[in-house]
């Protein structure tokens, strides 16, 4: 364990859009003490939305902050430890709609968090699939993830691409002053069908930059719909760097 419980809540109706990139889009972006971490020689940045449910800060549930969307861009990393590799996510821009909380996740961790409307319509059943939908604007641009399934999840095989996306359960934020914050994220492995047929709209590149907008105006390498489940996210700890 790492640091003691901040977060718990439920996260569910996981959409996950996958793109194969270039590592050198990636490497300015890594935290001092991380590498870049990869699956079967292919990296990725992920497009990722889903809900919080039952959200609890230090155990306590704040009025009008329990139940919200979140759409996050990330890619992976891992940092050898004594208990061996910690695979981990880097987050490039997280979006929700509750100003409060975007306000405490940059105090707290330095997370790349942005407050904007945000809406979601969930038509799912777990027995024959159905649909997923999360809406956000910037700017004044419309935007969506929007994805399709059939049939129930499966539970993913451990070294499937589903499960190299799904299990990382650690976070690396790069700080203020060079340093890097690692915190822990548990859940149990989430069932996902896959593949799932999901797109992304809007204008990538005037939220997340030109060469991330490039990426994201192809289709995806692949695409996940998970459950979810209750997770706990444990306070950030800095990272000891040598030299």
């Amino acid at each position: 364990m790492s640091g003691r419980r901040f977060l718990t809540a439920r996260w569910e109706h996981l959409v996950l859009l996958n793109y194969a990139v270039d590592p050198a889009c990636l490497r300015h972006l890594v935290p001092a003490g991380t590498e870049l971490d990869d699956w079967r020689g292919r990296h990725y940045v992920s497009l990722v939305g889903f809900q919080f449910r039952d959200t609890r800060v230090l155990g306590v549930a704040l009025p009008g902050h329990r139940e919200f969307e979140e759409v996050n861009l990330r890619f992976y990393v891992r940092r050898p430890a004594a208990d061996g590799y910690r695979r981990a996510v880097v987050f490039i821009r997280e979006l929700v709609p509750r100003r409060a909380i975007a306000f405490v996740a940059r105090a707290i961790y330095n997370e790349p968090y942005l407050a904007v409307p945000m809406s979601h319509n969930v038509k799912l059943d777990p027995d024959v699939g159905g649909s997923i939908a999360y809406g956000w604007t910037f700017r004044g641009h419309p935007y969506s993830i929007e994805a399709r399934v059939e049939g129930s999840p499966a539970r993913l095989a451990p070294d499937s691409e589903g499960a190299f996306i799904t299990e990382h359960y650690w976070g690396y934020t790069r700080q203020r002053d060079g340093g890097t914050l690692e915190y822990q994220v548990e859940h149990p492995r989430w069932p996902a069908w896959t593949p799932a047929i999901a797109t992304f709209n809007g204008p990538a590149a005037e939220l997340y930059g030109p060469s991330f907008g490039g990426i994201l105006a192809e289709t995806p390498a692949s695409a996940f719909v998970a459950l979810g489940s209750p997770v706990v996210v444990r306070r950030g700890v800095r990272v000891p760097l040598v030299g």
